[in-house]
């Protein structure tokens, strides 16, 4: 079975395999140096076309002669069989052959939906291998009426892209435009968007364009083009988007998530470590890849998320402004001095958080903490101003996969803090004008750990497992024998099954639930709440470890928020003026962290009928005026 190659047209800039409308099976791959590329059968001997060098380093070919399913390789100057870099489907992982698939075929019932914008939006970031006892698209799939139920608006999966062995956190993909094969078929994240869409929940995907994990990369049996001389990453070579012969790479990466939205209809993404991301180019390749994506989702809207250690917040400028064009940047220090403030610990990268009110209130009202300033940890400045930027640029969280790994055995944070400073600082962040987020089993108070999980063996899991203690060790608390000896080791088997969530616990922690929807509940209907406006909002501390925050709104009355991570604290004298009622008016409790109803020991208001405060140890108290 073999024809001539021929350009096709269909194909645009879209390198890889697939089967067009009419029947055409469609081949591009990029390979400066070669002289030949042959696509192969599956036994890497029948040979199924030969493609012809065209322009760029590109070999192309197309063949009405292949069917849909086809597996095939390619043969790179005789040398191989290889799998298709670009390959759509790996069903049996990336080392095995590449499944030729059909653009066409599945039912869409979404062409309604109008797509999102960053405003009110909840994000859940949800691990598909360990979402579900099945780790399949299918099963989440059945969970999504769940997570609309208790106030989620957006799901942001962890990275799906194939990679190797049987489970992993999604970051060492290989294969960026294949969907991890364990997963379910091709058409099992299509069939999970499509519901989640039906019930008004959007979806965005993590991908990772900073490196590609160490088993299953075949890019460089391609050409050596595709790796910088000149830059590097903790994680593995980086790709090279700036030196000699770069079209390969930047064009591997900056359409990828156009494909997705458009095979996938996602409604965005989390880029990871964007400070990892180098490119030297007049136009970062982060700045092309987000306005590709946004042209192929036209006329529909998607958000574009960056995880960004630096907090480098001119990003999230317009690319006409000098910027990459981002909605929004994740908020690691809203995080940290939460973590401090439950935790009381302030070792490794928490160094230069206190905990102290201060903190919380400055995050509230101006996002990230540091915004230039000398940072001890890293012996630099961090951050840039993030001035002007609506409050939703921010995302906060007191959990997500990175932070509960870097526990010891991935404890949650709900299982080893008071319980009562947990449910106030979940008021804050679900109150807070931020862009919340949640990790997966959070809003049950799951009690199944999250820790680094790969699976690999021989001298690769050896040395992932030396690698995972020795990054343990920035932590004091874990640089000792004991510790180093009782970690979970990431290729265990038992590493990743201990991950899954219980579903079982969702109708056990029932007062966990109760926080979360009730929450979600004020965040979604309270007018001056979910306008999510910074500008609006006033902070004093209170002392040490109290504060308030005060929704300035002259149409629907004022917000507080009054929230105490100590002792009971009598305000008497009570000199300030954030707590004063408004005129012939007085303040009504809308929400008690302590309410039974969610675990805590019973709600006291705050304020009596002499305006003397006294203000409940760990808690939180949402107020609004009462007349």
């Amino acid at each position: 079975m073999h024809s001539e190659a021929t350009d096709h047209e269909t194909a645009r800039d879209l390198t890889g395999s697939f089967i067009d409308a009419s029947g055409v099976a469609h081949f591009r791959a990029w390979s400066p140096d070669a002289g030949k590329i042959d696509v192969v059968g599956a036994d890497g001997l029948q040979l199924l076309l030969s493609l012809r060098r065209g322009s760029d380093g590109y070999f192309v070919g197309s063949t009405d002669q292949l069917a849909a399913g086809t597996l095939y390789m390619y043969r790179v100057d005789e040398q191989g069989p290889w799998p298709d870099p670009w390959s759509r489907f790996q069903p049996q992982g990336p080392h095995g052959p590449s499944q030729l698939v059909t653009q066409e075929g599945f039912r869409w019932t979404d062409d309604d939906w109008p797509g999102i914008s960053l405003a009110r939006q909840v994000l859940y970031e949800l691990h598909v291998g360990t979402f579900t006892s099945q780790g399949t698209f299918d099963a989440a799939r059945e969970r999504l009426r769940w997570l609309k139920d208790i106030g989620i608006t957006l799901i942001e999966l962890m990275p799906v892209a194939e990679f190797a062995g049987r489970w992993n956190w999604g970051y060492d993909g290989v294969q960026l435009y294949a969907p991890f094969h364990g997963y379910g078929d091709r058409d099992a994240l299509k069939r999970f968007v499509d519901a989640a869409h039906a019930c008004g929940l959007g979806v965005i995907l993590d991908v990772v364009y900073n490196h590609l994990g160490p088993d299953g990369n075949y890019l460089r049996c391609f050409s050596q083009h595709f790796f910088s001389t000149k830059h590097g990453t903790e994680w593995g070579e980086a790709f090279n988007f700036d030196g000699p012969h770069a079209a390969g790479a930047r064009q591997l990466v900056s359409a990828n998530p156009a494909y997705w939205v458009r095979e996938f209809h996602l409604d965005g993404f989390r880029l990871d470590a964007t400070h990892s991301i180098l490119d030297d180019s007049d136009e970062h390749v982060v700045t092309a890849l987000t306005r590709f994506a946004r042209e192929a989702a036209m006329p529909r809207r998607i958000v574009v998320i960056a995880e960004n250690e630096p907090q480098q917040a001119e990003h999230l400028k317009s690319a006409a402004d000098g910027g990459q064009g981002l909605d929004a940047l994740w908020n690691d220090d809203f995080h940290h001095v939460a973590r401090v403030a439950l935790t009381g610990s302030r070792d490794g990268y928490f160094h230069d958080y206190t905990g102290r009110a201060q903190e919380f209130v400055s995050a509230v009202r101006h996002g990230f903490l540091y915004q230039g300033q000398y940072f001890h940890w890293q012996k630099q400045r961090r951050g840039s101003p993030l001035r002007r930027m609506p409050a939703a640029a921010c995302v906060h969280f007191l959990q997500n996969h990175d932070q509960v790994g870097n526990t010891y055995r991935g404890a949650r944070l709900h299982s080893r803090v008071h319980a009562g400073r947990y449910r106030a600082l979940t008021g804050v962040l679900l109150l807070g004008p931020q862009t919340p987020l949640l990790f997966m089993g959070q809003e049950f108070s799951s009690s199944r750990p999250f820790d680094f999980f790969v699976d690999h063996s021989g001298a690769l899991a050896q040395a992932i497992s030396d690698g995972r203690r020795q990054f343990m060790k920035q932590f004091r608390a874990y640089d000792t024998a004991a510790v180093q000896d009782g970690m979970n080791d990431p290729v265990a088997e038992t590493t990743f099954m201990n991950a899954r969530l219980d579903w079982r616990e969702a109708d056990m922690h029932v007062e966990a639930v109760a926080l979360h929807r009730d929450l979600l509940r004020i965040r979604r209907d309270d007018p001056v709440i979910a306008a999510q406006d910074s500008h609006s909002i006033d902070g004093a501390v209170l002392s040490e470890h109290a504060f308030v925050l005060r929704w300035f709104d002259d149409v629907h009355g004022d917000r507080l928020l009054v929230v105490n991570l100590d002792l009971d604290l009598l305000l008497d004298p009570n000199p300030e003026p954030l707590l004063a009622p408004q005129r012939d008016s007085g303040w009504q409790v809308v929400w008690a962290s302590e309410s039974p109803r969610y675990g805590g020991a019973g709600a006291i208001d705050p304020v009596n009928a002499v305006q003397q405060w006294r203000i409940q140890a760990n808690s939180a108290t949402l107020l609004r005026h009462a007349g």
